[in-house]
């Protein structure tokens, strides 16, 4: 077997060694090793004569070679062949493992390649994109206000199943905000919970959003004085 290539074109010895196999069509689990002996032996005899490095490891490799090859000649006790362990077995182990990882590798690599083709972009504040005209002008958030009545739904629908019977008769968003203003302008100050008399979903979502639209137009104040006190609602 002719060889033109060099040491470095190699990871190391088992690198060499698969390359042999793979070139000379043998199979991995039952290798010659009288052939791939000569043919290992012969690539470090010309790199010496090409005055390459040699690494001690692949001189290493060498002799463990040489060692094989020479059990493998010695004479077998025909009875128990079946049970004497073959000398390729280790070898063969560590060119599999190391053949896996050399798969590995390469699938990792393609993935780094594949990452390189995607830009990311570190997230910013998107609070200038918000206008104003769509903040609601209170002392407690969007989400307090949600929490509080998911909890007060949840109570009233203990205690009372919830009526979803249709009805002709529906309930706007309009028609609830001019309640909540003429209870306003009677009270001055109500709890949130007070503006939802009826337990139904359609009345409770409008005057949900009833009052979500008065906050955002100034038409009440939402006010909260500490941790899960109640809510309270105050006209302007």
């Amino acid at each position: 077997m002719d060889i033109d290539f060099k040491i470095n074109d190699f990871e190391g010895p088992l690198d060499l060694l698969l390359h042999l196999i793979k070139e000379s069509k043998m199979d991995i689990m039952n290798i010659e090793m009288e052939e791939i002996t000569k043919q290992y032996m012969d690539f470090i005899h010309q790199s010496e004569k090409m005055n390459l490095e040699i690494s001690s490891e692949y001189l290493v490799l060498a002799s463990e070679l040489l060692e094989i090859k020479s059990r493998m000649l010695l004479p077998r006790n025909n009875m128990n062949e079946e049970e004497e362990e073959d000398p390729r077995e280790e070898l063969v182990n560590r060119l599999l493992e190391y053949q896996a990882y050399k798969d590995i590798t390469r699938v990792l690599q393609e993935k780094e390649l594949l990452r390189k083709d995607i830009y990311t972009k570190e997230p910013e504040n998107l609070y200038h994109y918000v206008e104003e005209d769509h903040t609601i002008h209170a002392d407690v958030t969007l989400e307090d206000l949600v929490k509080a009545l998911q909890n007060y739904y949840q109570r009233k629908e203990d205690n009372k199943p919830l009526n979803t019977k249709v009805t002709v008769n529906e309930i706007s968003v309009s028609s609830r905000r001019h309640d909540i203003k003429k209870l306003l302008k009677a009270k001055k100050r109500v709890s949130f919970f007070e503006l939802f008399p009826v337990v139904s979903k359609e009345y409770i979502v409008a005057t949900f959003l009833a009052i979500l639209e008065m906050a955002k137009n100034r038409e009440l104040v939402i006010k909260q004085e500490d941790n899960f006190e109640d809510i309270i609602c105050e006209v302007v």
